[in-house]
């Protein structure tokens, strides 16, 4: 595909993913907020049927909102649906994952030092993994474990655990993490249309017929939407973790994902808890303290900086010109005013190496993508070795000098 429409393309889908991604993640966590945080109706409202009210306000203006205990005695005459909101966030991510990661596969999917796929087999193990994940998960909820709670979650988080490993075992570490999050994503928009959506359309039918609707559906339905809300900062983080090569690169990026998956979850269960006026702020303390271990793990080994005394001599010994040829040769191909990379028309992220001076000013950038990872050059494509590196990051404690 031509690099501009590629693009283009990747644009459009983003920006709309991203839009109907604010939505829905907005609706999921204002219904978990409105739902702990409703009061005990007057008995006047408890009579209806109202099982609790709140009042706000916003914009200018008071709302009163209402919950019944199923259902209200007859239909109103027009009842909003959360739906799209899912239903197009999975729908542009698919497109998105399919555009970036199956149309681009070898470059984005496939890394050979991984393992030696082709474009069909990583698709296939792709697509397998993304309709799996979804039965597995529909299955344990649907047996005996889904009546513990607990017990669920540790067999969801060992399921989590065991399919992290296997996706850094065949796919590239972006490749790995997005297939993560499509999963996640794919079991959160499945609750939706399969459950949630089924569940509130029995409640309005039992409603339209004049009956009493059935209990096990909303409760069905109450669970699987708790279940979204976990989910949701999880699956922010894997959307932008692409950015964030220390995440993916770590030798151990499997359990890094996982480590972040528990922290983020349990940073929205604290706030959940605290909707119903249960403080807790000892799982807020325990996220900080995980997310601060974490980071002294997933630490990149510096290069020593010399001692202010040795730097002249240090920085005489730094072969500037061959550390110029090396990040010509292996990083300008795509970091250019002119790339010749096939997949890029434009320098990504507007960064171009094209001369000494321009390499110095992005001398933190190549630090933390090519010399404390190796993100970069991407999939490593110019075959950067280790040694040159090596010399890059010799270059940069010496001060990035430009002679």
């Amino acid at each position: 595909m031509d690099p501009f429409i590629n693009e283009v393309l990747n644009l459009l889908l983003r920006f709309f993913h991203v839009i109907t991604g604010i939505a829905w993640i907005g609706a999921s966590f204002y219904f978990i907020w409105l739902d702990n945080s409703l009061e005990n109706p007057p008995k006047w409202k408890a009579d209806k049927g109202i099982r609790g009210d709140l009042w706000a306000i916003h914009g200018g203006g008071f709302y009163e909102v209402a919950k019944y205990r199923l259902a209200p005695p007859e239909m109103p005459k027009h009842l909003h649906w959360f739906k799209w909101e899912a239903y197009t966030t999975w729908i542009t991510g698919f497109f998105l994952l399919s555009l970036m990661y199956y149309v681009g596969a070898e470059a984005y999917l496939i890394d050979k030092r991984v393992a030696d796929l082709s474009q069909g087999q990583a698709i296939a193990i792709g697509l397998s993994v993304i309709i799996g994940g979804w039965f597995f998960y529909d299955l344990l909820c649907k047996s005996p474990l889904a009546k513990n709670g607990t017990l669920l979650g540790i067999v969801l988080f060992a399921g989590g655990t065991g399919l992290a490993y296997f996706l850094t075992q065949v796919f590239s570490a972006r490749g790995a993490y997005i297939h993560m999050g499509a999963v996640i994503g794919t079991i959160m928009a499945g609750n939706v249309f399969r459950v949630i959506m089924p569940g509130q359309r029995a409640l309005v039918d039992a409603v339209k017929a004049g009956g009493a609707p059935d209990p096990s559906w909303a409760e069905k339905a109450k669970l699987r939407s708790t279940h979204n809300t976990y989910t949701t900062l999880p699956l922010i983080f894997i959307m932008i973790s692409n950015h964030y090569p220390i995440t993916y690169n770590h030798a151990y990026n499997w359990a890094v994902l996982m480590a972040i998956v528990v922290i983020t979850a349990a940073i929205r269960r604290y706030f959940v808890l605290r909707h119903t006026n249960k403080e807790t702020p000892w799982i807020l303390a325990g996220a900080g303290v995980a997310t601060l271990a974490l980071v002294v793990m997933i630490a990149p080994k510096s290069i020593s900086v010399p001692a202010q005394a040795e730097a002249a001599d240090v920085v005489a010994s730094v072969n500037v010109n061959k550390v110029e040829s090396v990040l010509q040769s292996r990083c300008a191909v795509c970091h250019s005013s002119s790339p010749t990379d096939d997949m890029f028309g434009t320098a990504p992220g507007g960064v171009m190496l094209d001369d000494i001076a321009q390499m110095k000013q992005w001398a933190p950038r190549i630090q933390a993508r090519a010399v404390d990872s190796t993100d970069m050059p991407f999939m490593n494509k110019t075959g950067m070795t280790d040694d040159e590196r090596v010399l890059v990051g010799e270059w940069i404690a010496a001060g990035a000098p430009e002679s």
